[in-house]
């Protein structure tokens, strides 16, 4: 389960997402997830599911890798469909005892399991696809404007890609952790949900320690570097828009303009 989780992942890969600047993917990301809650039909989420097919498809990161990550939140994707399923009046379809399924649970199940996915798909093609790196760049120079108002922007960005960054590096501390304790008889499986719960003891009290030594050895290594945060810092790479990204930009406008048609004429 812990290597199923690929959002925070770089999959390496030459296609033109990977090209394309990291504020266009950003800006697209944040396009698609408002986009997911402008309409409530079928026919729009085919218009979504056309868009991030094509994303996924120009990407060239195995759709089986991706799908990889929805593992990791099947749980809640069960209790979210299952609540929107039972919970939901409207015309009864099936009734055992006091257990009710409506044809508006059904309707409201199916679009909020495809919006959850969506959601998760969506975030995760974007650091696939992006370095740290670049999305630091990225976040860092498309909040350029709020420096106005004071906000620490640079630190922010710096703080967002650090996070990304250690996501990997935790999972793979996690998963050494259990099969330390797994070797010691320790047993995670078997058991109701609180001794399931109990039993997660013995891994997050090493995994915390592990991570606030290696936050403090991060904090001393950037002290030892004379790291004053972005005031006066230059870009050995500054980035630049191509041909390409206008391009993209295009596309976004396309598809904003084909959900509102949607909403529109349904």
């Amino acid at each position: 389960m812990i290597r199923d989780i690929t959002i925070g992942q770089y999959y390496p890969a030459d296609s033109v997402v990977h090209r394309l600047d990291p504020r266009v993917k950003l800006m697209g990301t944040i396009v698609f997830l408002i986009s997911l809650f402008l309409f409530d039909g079928f026919v729009g989420y085919i218009v979504a599911t056309l868009f991030l097919g094509g994303a996924i498809w120009l990407s060239k990161v195995p759709l089986k890798f991706m799908l990889k990550g929805l593992k990791a939140v099947f749980m809640l994707l069960a209790i979210s469909v299952l609540f929107n399923l039972f919970l939901t009046d409207g015309v009864v379809v099936v009734q055992i005892w006091k257990i009710k399924i409506t044809r508006e649970g059904i309707r409201l199940a199916v679009f909020m399991a495809i919006r959850l996915v969506y959601l998760i798909l969506g975030s995760s093609l974007m650091t696939l696809t992006t370095t740290p790196n670049n999305l630091t760049d990225g976040m860092e120079k498309a909040l350029a404007p709020l420096r106005r108002f004071r906000v620490p922007v640079h630190e922010i960005s710096m703080m967002m890609s650090i996070a990304l960054r250690f996501i990997p590096i935790l999972l793979e501390e996690t998963d050494k952790i259990m099969k330390a304790q797994q070797a010691r008889g320790a047993d995670f499986e078997s058991g109701n949900l609180i001794q399931r719960a109990k039993s997660m003891v013995p891994i997050l009290v090493p995994l915390f320690l592990s991570a606030f030594r290696r936050a403090n050895d991060l904090a001393m290594a950037m002290e030892a570097r004379c790291y004053r945060g972005g005031e006066g810092r230059t870009k050995m790479k500054p980035l630049q828009y191509q041909k390409r990204d206008y391009i993209t930009y295009g596309i976004y406008i396309g598809y904003l303009l084909a959900v509102v048609g949607v909403n529109l004429i349904v």
